[in-house]
């Protein structure tokens, strides 16, 4: 019973608001991956360049430059891993400490009861619970790309040396595109700390969460120097 009277302070609003940020977090990640032909995302972009590069360092003897770059972006994968794995441990240890939580609510003068709190900690612990997931996967797969690379054979004429260059770029794509879910999961699990303000406050936080996003996939200057011709 008295559950059920504490949870009568999760409104109708608050359940459009936490609606429209986990719709927006599935439906713009289908949009960057799948973007219409007129107007493709930077992510969409870059895919296309990883699949030059793993054809390129076909030609490259000894392939050191191209291992070093895998290096780096599986070492990415690693830091953003461990700092979502931080994250989530503070999330829990903010969870389990209700008095710290009763006291944060009477600091902000918000009359609102503990259970609440713990629904808008555990709404971003789910996002960034999402992100550190992605993250591994990504690591994993690099790890992947990097074995294909290894077998790629030194000569170029070999009939095996294209189809593996090709999949070692496909398994680079992969492990971009979960690395890029990662991100945008730490995206939005910062756009949920917006519900401490209230459902108006994540409202907000997810409309500029997703104004971000686009603008970076779609109308970046990155993206118009990617599109830039190179004759």
């Amino acid at each position: 019973m008295e559950l059920l009277n504490q949870l009568r302070f999760f409104t109708s609003l608050d359940a459009i608001a936490v609606s429209y940020l986990l719709l927006s977090w599935m439906v713009l990640g289908y949009i960057i991956e799948s973007p219409p032909k007129s107007r493709v995302s930077t992510s969409v972009i870059m895919a296309d360049y990883r699949r030059k590069w793993m054809v390129q360092m076909i030609t490259r003897q000894p392939r050191i430059f191209d291992a070093a770059v895998l290096d780096t972006l599986r070492q990415g994968t690693a830091f953003f891993g461990s700092a979502c794995l931080i994250a989530i441990g503070g999330g829990l240890a903010a969870i389990s400490n209700t008095e710290r939580l009763r006291g944060v609510a009477q600091d902000l003068t918000i009359d609102v009861p503990e259970i609440i709190w713990e629904m808008k900690i555990l709404l971003a612990l789910i996002l960034i619970t999402s992100a550190f997931l992605k993250f591994i996967w990504a690591n994993r797969l690099f790890g992947y790309c990097g074995v294909v690379m290894a077998s790629v054979p030194n000569e170029i004429d070999a009939a095996e040396t294209l189809p593996r260059a090709k999949k070692a770029g496909e398994l680079n794509i992969a492990a971009a595109r979960a690395f890029n879910r990662g991100l945008r999961g730490i995206y939005f699990a910062l756009g949920a700390l917006g519900w401490f303000l209230g459902p108006i406050g994540l409202l907000i936080t997810t409309t500029m969460t997703v104004f971000i996003l686009v603008r970076r996939e779609f109308a970046s200057a990155s993206r118009e120097v990617l599109l830039q011709d190179e004759t």
